[in-house]
C-alpha cells in the first residue's frame, strides 16, 4: 500500500545518505525519497526514530543471514564461525552506513535495534556452555557484547584502512573463538 511504500522509500534514503555519508536529516530524507516532510514525520516522529529504523532494518536483514548460518546445527565452535563470518558480511557489505548510524544514535538505542542479535547470540553461547565447549567464567551478556564490540571494531579498522576486509575476518574469528573457549581449552 502506499504508507509501506513510503516507508520503503525513506529508509532506502537514509540509507543512500547515510552510505554517501551525507546528512539525513528529516527534510534530505525526504527530497532524496520524493516525499514530504509531512510524510516523513507521519512515520518517523524524530530523525532518531527514523535512524533506529534503518538499524532495525539492517539487524533484520543480518538476522536472516544469521539464521541461514544454522547456529543450530554442528558442535558450537562450527556454528559461532558461521555466525561470525555471516555477521561480518553483511557489516562488510554495508560498513559506511552502519558507521555513520553508530556515529549518530545513542548506545540506549543501538541495543534495543540489536536485541534480535543479543538473543540469537546468547542461545548459542548457552548450547556450547551446556555442551562444555564455552567457557563459564565469563558472563553470558559479556560474550555477547564482546563479540559484537569486536565485529563493530574489526569493521572501524577495515574503514579505517588499517587491514582489509578478509584479515579482519580471519583475526576477529580467531579472536571471538579464543575469547569464547577460553584460556585452558585449544
Amino acid at each position: 500500500m502506499i504508507a509501506e511504500r513510503n516507508i520503503e522509500a525513506i529508509l532506502d534514503a537514509a540509507e543512500r545518505l547515510l552510505e554517501r555519508r551525507a546528512q539525513p536529516s528529516i527534510a534530505a530524507v525526504a527530497a532524496e525519497a520524493g516525499v514530504s516532510r509531512v510524510t516523513v514525520y507521519a512515520h518517523f516522529p524524530t530523525r532518531e526514530a527514523l535512524l533506529e529504523a534503518v538499524v532495525e532494518r539492517a539487524v533484520t536483514r543480518t538476522m536472516a543471514l544469521l539464521d541461514e548460518a544454522e547456529p543450530e546445527r554442528g558442535s558450537p565452535l562450527e556454528a559461532l564461525e558461521r555466525l561470525i563470518a555471516a555477521g561480518w558480511q553483511e557489516l562488510d557489505r554495508n560498513r559506511s552506513r552502519t558507521q555513520a548510524a553508530l556515529q549518530q544514535l545513542s548506545p540506549a538505542t543501538l541495543m534495543r535495534a540489536h536485541q534480535a542479535a543479543h538473543r540469537r547470540i546468547h542461545e548459542l553461547i548457552e548450547r556450547g556452555r551446556t555442551e562444555g565447549t564455552f567457557r563459564t567464567d565469563l558472563p553470558t551478556d559479556w560474550l555477547v557484547t564482546s563479540l559484537l564490540a569486536l565485529i563493530h571494531a574489526s569493521a572501524e579498522e577495515v574503514h579505517a584502512g588499517k587491514t582489509d576486509a578478509t584479515s579482519a575476518l580471519t583475526v576477529l574469528t580467531a579472536t571471538i573463538r579464543d575469547l569464547f573457549v577460553g584460556p585452558t581449552r585449544t
